[in-house]
């Protein structure tokens, strides 16, 4: 049995940020994610005016519940939830503050978030392109009340929200129209309770009740996502791991990908505090249909080994990864095709056949999920390279060298 360590959880390390950021005393954030992402999320944290500092491998975050402590023009880099969820601190703050990410985060949608803070008063402008950044708000506090949310394309636009929710004079009642990803939603919830708030959930309809939040020690658990290449990669070469930390009391619903692979023939052990996964002998993998909504970030995964498959491999209700780092959805199609794999796409869905892929370049986008699944396809694929394999540094900056380690000892 091979045991590998997978770093902390990008998503529950951004929230933790903020939620530690808007509490009232000192946290320490236990094992956080140190990636690109989260390093940005703390950076704009700082350019704020809050104290992040760091302790060893733990950060301890010294909170501001008026908010932000001075104009600011903070940079969100590539992060998603740096440039959704700061913004909306920010906003129940005083001053004036100017958000502006790289170029791939300036195309991805943040247009349901701003309207949203707009229906609740927030004075905004989007300085270029509506509904994207750059942005600036010249923020005054913010009342609370109640506005409805089209969460149809990311989750952390409900998010986002929800976070702010304890922060505003009133409190917040969200009525959700649509939602992706909704796992990522009940992250939010859980650890919110962490911090001391309650949300009430009456359907689609999240009441959340003003007062703040209250400091805390808070662990990261291991990044379930991170987890599903080496779980696949054991699917996908008959072989054993096991990744500790991770459990049946797991908050990230993206633990849910080893139920895909259950599916596909691997036999999967959840305990309380680790994860197994064994796959069939020979790397065995059967087709499938698969609705993969709620747990879209391992799409790429799944699509990287579905050519081992001994049927087709059809992934549905995936619209929402077309509007990723990249576009997922195409991208996936576009390296298999360079492998040599017959692939047919639609709108929200992707329908792989089985095939022996060839060595190709991948083309990453700039992006890391990209990379990393179709390096564990490379592990039956001698010969696959990538356009941009320093990409990975946005949530796990030692892939490379710990899938090597992971490797050498199967001996693939």
């Amino acid at each position: 049995m091979t045991v590998v360590e997978i770093p902390g959880s990008k998503s529950v390390t951004a929230r933790a940020l903020f939620l530690a950021a808007a509490a009232e005393g000192t946290t320490r954030l236990v094992r956080p994610l140190h990636s690109d992402d989260t390093e940005g999320f703390a950076e704009g944290l700082a350019g704020l005016g809050y104290r992040v500092t760091a302790d060893g491998a733990d950060w301890v975050i010294e909170g501001r519940p008026q908010g932000p402590a001075n104009d600011a023009d903070v940079y969100c880099r590539d992060g998603a939830t740096t440039s959704r969820f700061l913004p909306a601190l920010a906003a129940a703050g005083y001053g004036e503050f100017r958000f502006d990410a790289s170029a791939q985060m300036r195309r991805r949608p943040l247009g349901p978030l701003t309207e949203a803070l707009r229906e609740l008063g927030v004075e905004l402008v989007h300085e270029e392109q509506e509904g994207h950044h750059p942005l600036r708000i010249r923020a005054k506090g913010v009342r609370g009340g109640e506005l409805t949310l089209d969460a149809g394309l990311s989750s952390q636009y409900l998010t986002a929200l929800l976070l702010l929710g304890p922060l505003t004079e009133e409190g917040l009642r969200i009525t959700v129209t649509d939602l992706v990803s909704a796992p990522y939603v009940e992250i939010t919830l859980a650890m919110m309770r962490s911090f001391g708030v309650q949300v009430r959930r009456e359907g689609k309809v999240f009441v959340v009740p003003p007062g703040g939040y209250t400091a805390v020690d808070y662990p990261v658990e291991p990044d379930a996502s991170t987890a599903s290449y080496v779980f696949a990669a054991a699917a996908l070469t008959g072989r054993e791991v096991t990744v500790p930390g991770l459990g049946r009391d797991a908050l990230q619903g993206d633990l849910r990908f080893v139920d895909v692979l259950e599916r596909m023939g691997a036999t999967v052990r959840i305990g309380a505090d680790a994860v197994t996964v064994t796959g069939a002998e020979g790397g065995r993998l059967r087709g499938l249909t698969v609705t993969m909504r709620d747990i879209s970030d391992t799409m790429p995964t799944l699509a990287a080994i579905a050519p081992f498959a001994d049927a087709p491999v059809r992934i549905e209700d995936v619209y929402n990864t077309r509007v990723k780092e990249c576009d997922r959805l195409e991208a996936c199609a576009e390296n298999l095709r360079r492998q040599g794999i017959a692939v047919e796409t639609g709108r929200d869905w992707i329908e792989i056949r089985p095939g022996t892929p060839r060595a190709a370049e991948i083309a990453t986008h700039g992006d890391h999920r990209i990379v990393m699944s179709f390096a564990v396809a490379g592990l039956r694929t001698p010969g696959t390279t990538f356009d941009d394999p320093g990409c990975v540094r946005k949530t796990f900056p030692a892939f490379h060298q710990e899938f090597a380690r992971l490797r050498a000892a199967w001996g693939v």
